[in-house]
């Protein structure tokens, strides 16, 4: 069984094919599978982690596509459904030169919507030492029951929770109810990955403030890791603080979702890893040759911080 199991969206991308424009500038569009925790799920078996993916596609050729490169990462695909009735999502976005992101979803409903609690995939979870989500599957019905239901199995089965929001502000009604949706779930989580945009988004507060960042801390977490970009990284436990400049190392634009890998694969082994390449196939940008060990949580994120700010879906 896999050592972490990963739940949610998993889509397809479509990048401009000339850097630095808007979706409507863009001449042509690269595909691109995407979603984060289907990210994370295949940057955790490049480290030589075990996982799994539980979500949903469409029964079409993009859905097809989507399980066919889990399985050649490595990634446990027995939690993947085909929906006959939906698509397969998809996600128009790019990075413009003043560093604005653009968004552009079509699912309405798309296939990872759909998901209900009936399908899930429990002995995945149950067999599971973490369980990684984030909080696009809370949106919408059935989808978000299923998510809850999974929370709850894992939770009673003594898996780790492992949270990563990943904002994502277009999909949700408005941005209140994606800052309630979003903490609806913030207590039962034992890891949590946020952004320093995020911290500012959820408090309403200047993310640099630690005021701001120790709100979102709750005592039975075990760690809270707060993403700052360029300047590097803060993480929190019980017993201390760390403050973690940047390493700058070439690294992919998809860095969240291989940072989230890469905090929870390190509470599950402590041998010794080489990162050398992105998790996903299509992504040609590759990181330079480093060797490090997993166990020593401090070197770790401060090898996957360079390109915060370039964040793609």
């Amino acid at each position: 069984m896999a050592s972490i199991v990963c739940f949610g969206e998993m889509l397809i991308d479509f990048v401009p094919d000339t850097a630095g424009v808007s979706l409507a500038e863009s001449q042509g569009f690269l595909k691109a599978p995407g979603g984060a925790p289907a990210n994370v799920a295949c940057a955790i078996t490049k480290l030589g982690g075990s996982s799994a993916f539980i979500g949903k596609v469409g029964k079409d050729e993009f859905g097809y596509m989507l399980a066919d490169i889990l399985k050649k990462n490595g990634v446990n695909a027995d939690g993947v459904l085909f929906d006959e009735h939906a698509r397969t999502a998809l996600a128009f976005v790019t990075l413009k030169k003043n560093g604005e992101r653009e968004f552009m979803f079509y699912r309405n409903p798309s296939a990872d919507m759909l998901l209900k609690e009936s399908e899930l995939n429990m002995d995945l979870i149950k067999n599971a030492k973490i369980f990684h989500y984030g909080s696009i599957s809370l949106i919408t019905e059935p989808c978000r029951s299923a998510h809850m239901a999974a929370m709850k199995t894992a939770k009673q089965a003594g898996v780790l929770l492992s949270y990563d929001p990943n904002v994502r502000l277009p999909l949700w009604p408005s941005p209140e109810a994606a800052r309630h949706g979003i903490m609806s779930i913030w207590n039962e989580a034992d890891f949590i990955k946020v952004s320093d945009d995020e911290v500012a988004f959820l408090t309403q507060k200047d993310a640099d403030s630690e005021e701001a960042v120790k709100s979102l801390w709750r005592d039975h977490f075990k760690l809270m890791v707060v993403t700052d970009g360029e300047k590097g990284c803060r993480y929190y436990t019980k017993a201390k603080i760390l403050i973690i400049a940047t390493i700058f190392i070439k690294i992919p634009e998809k860095t969240n979702q291989i940072f989230s890998s890469i905090i929870v694969i390190a509470t599950t082994t402590g041998e010794e890893k080489t990162l050398s390449s992105s998790p996903i196939p299509d992504l040609q940008t590759r990181y330079s040759d480093l060797k490090t060990r997993s166990s020593d949580l401090k070197i770790i994120i401060s090898l996957s911080l360079s390109s915060l700010k370039k964040k793609t879906y």
